[in-house]
């Protein structure tokens, strides 16, 4: 313990940055030391996870604490050793402080308890509801921010998991590419007091504006096992 009352995290492998990488790439298991080299490798697994993914959680998949580890898992398991393990260092974006790391475990369950219970399947028909249960899972998650690596992402995937079992195409989140992550990012801080605000649930109007229009039109689309085909991967999901 440090003299100022905290456990000393400094030893945990999540804490630890890879030798010959300036602290800007967390340790990994390929010894990877480039920024850019590490993006590309957590798209390329990203895009193998989701082909998996897409396969294995149905349209009737009520989903869990215990799946959102398992999806984070499948994702980086090959780059980081703590992969699918809740994160036990504190974590912020800027001066904006997400859950304390002591707290995760227990905002986790009761996060699969509340909103994945109320949320999943989502398999409305309803526009609104849709939207809601997106929003509200997404901000949720993104907020307790539950592993050291990945959190935005594992967030988007969660959204477009659920929308495939609305029936939805794949979400394409370029929307929040360049500038507008900070637009984004804006948008779920909101949420931090209202859980789903109407700033976050425009947001996501915007994003799957074209698909929620298509199944107004044509009612709900069948789960697509192939939705994966075509899909933009540099833009699609991007960093978080």
């Amino acid at each position: 313990m440090k003299k100022d009352g905290r456990y000393d995290v400094s030893g945990l492998p999540e804490a630890q940055f890879e030798p010959g990488s300036n602290e800007q790439v967390l340790k990994n298991q390929l010894g990877i030391r480039s920024p850019r080299e590490m993006d590309d490798a957590e798209a390329r697994t990203l895009k193998m996870a989701i082909v998996g993914l897409v396969g294995n959680y149905s349209e009737r998949r009520r989903f869990t604490a215990a799946d959102i580890r398992a999806i984070h898992k499948s994702w980086l398991g090959e780059i980081y050793e703590w992969a699918g393990e809740y994160r036990q260092v504190n974590v912020s974006k800027g001066n904006f402080p997400f859950a304390a790391a002591n707290r995760v475990p227990s905002l986790m369950e009761e996060f699969g308890r509340d909103v994945l219970a109320r949320h999943t399947p989502c398999n409305s028909k309803e526009r609104a509801h849709i939207i809601r249960a997106l929003a509200e899972t997404h901000v949720e998650l993104v907020l307790i921010h539950p592993f050291r690596e990945g959190n935005g992402r594992m967030a988007r995937i969660l959204s477009t998991l659920m929308a495939l079992q609305a029936g939805l195409p794949l979400l394409d989140f370029g929307l929040i590419a360049g500038e507008r992550k900070a637009t984004y990012f804006a948008a779920v801080q909101a949420g931090l007091g209202t859980r789903t605000t109407s700033q976050w649930n425009s947001y996501l109007r915007r994003l799957s504006s074209g698909a929620l229009r298509h199944l107004e039109r044509h009612g709900l689309l069948t789960f697509n096992q192939g939705a994966c085909d075509g899909f933009n991967w540099s833009t699609g999901f991007n960093g978080g």
